[in-house]
């Protein structure tokens, strides 16, 4: 018994090994070699003019009320965009819409993933799972989702980030994208996307969520849908 522990530890420790160097072979030779050629889907757009404010039964309400990282982390969020918005409609509780937006990667698309800002903000956060949202007509959004709970409240979440044409999940996969791209002679942009709503029923939450994120998606007009959804 000792032994498989053994040979499974060794397994696990060779995989991370060559995905360390992997990574590291991808990041040196990136940065040998200097991108030229800057990737940025919104450019001179502003979020909230791309985003309406009536999303099929939504309707904009507020934009304060959000889960957002310490003022010290978005003083250095500088030259990036972020979106904030609570939508409401007659049937179901709020939405809550969080768009990230960094056109030199600059971070702030890792201070606002909900790992980092719900947990500074006193929340206790479950493990992340992946989450797969239907686009018509046969497309098919990677995310992730999350239960954050405070003092009997508990807000149900599914977000995604989009680097340059990537969908990467995790911290990992989106460096890796953005090593990738530069290699191409790419500099790419990034956007996060997070939606959530309260409720301790996940699985109604969840689609209620999804509906929310399939509407959205087809209330933005088709040259902007890329700032979203690569």
């Amino acid at each position: 018994m000792s032994e498989d522990r053994g040979d499974r530890h060794d397994g696990l420790t060779r995989r991370k090994f060559a995905l360390g160097f992997a990574f590291a072979a991808v990041a040196g030779v990136a940065a040998a070699r200097q991108p030229s050629q800057t990737v940025d889907y919104l450019g001179k757009n502003k979020l909230e003019n791309i985003l309406p404010e009536k999303i099929g039964r939504w309707t904009f309400a507020s934009n304060s009320g959000l889960v957002v990282p310490p003022e010290d982390q978005l003083a250095q969020a500088l030259y990036s965009q972020l979106l904030t918005r609570v939508y409401t409609s007659a049937t179901g509780t709020p939405i809550m819409l969080l768009v990230a937006q960094s056109a030199s990667q600059t971070g702030i698309l890792q201070i606002h993933r909900p790992e980092f800002c719900y947990t500074a903000g006193g929340y206790d956060l479950s493990p992340s799972s992946p989450h797969r949202i239907s686009l018509p007509p046969n497309g098919t959004l990677p995310a992730l989702s999350i239960s954050a709970s405070m003092r009997g409240l508990t807000e149900q979440i599914v977000y995604w980030t989009r680097v340059g044409q990537h969908l990467p999940q995790s911290w990992t996969q989106q460096r890796l994208a953005v090593a990738m791209d530069n290699l191409r002679g790419l500099v790419p942009d990034a956007v996060m996307v997070r939606v959530s709503t309260y409720g301790n029923d996940k699985v109604a939450a969840l689609a209620e969520i999804d509906d929310f994120i399939r509407t959205m998606i087809g209330s933005v007009a088709p040259s902007a849908r890329r700032v979203f959804i690569g």
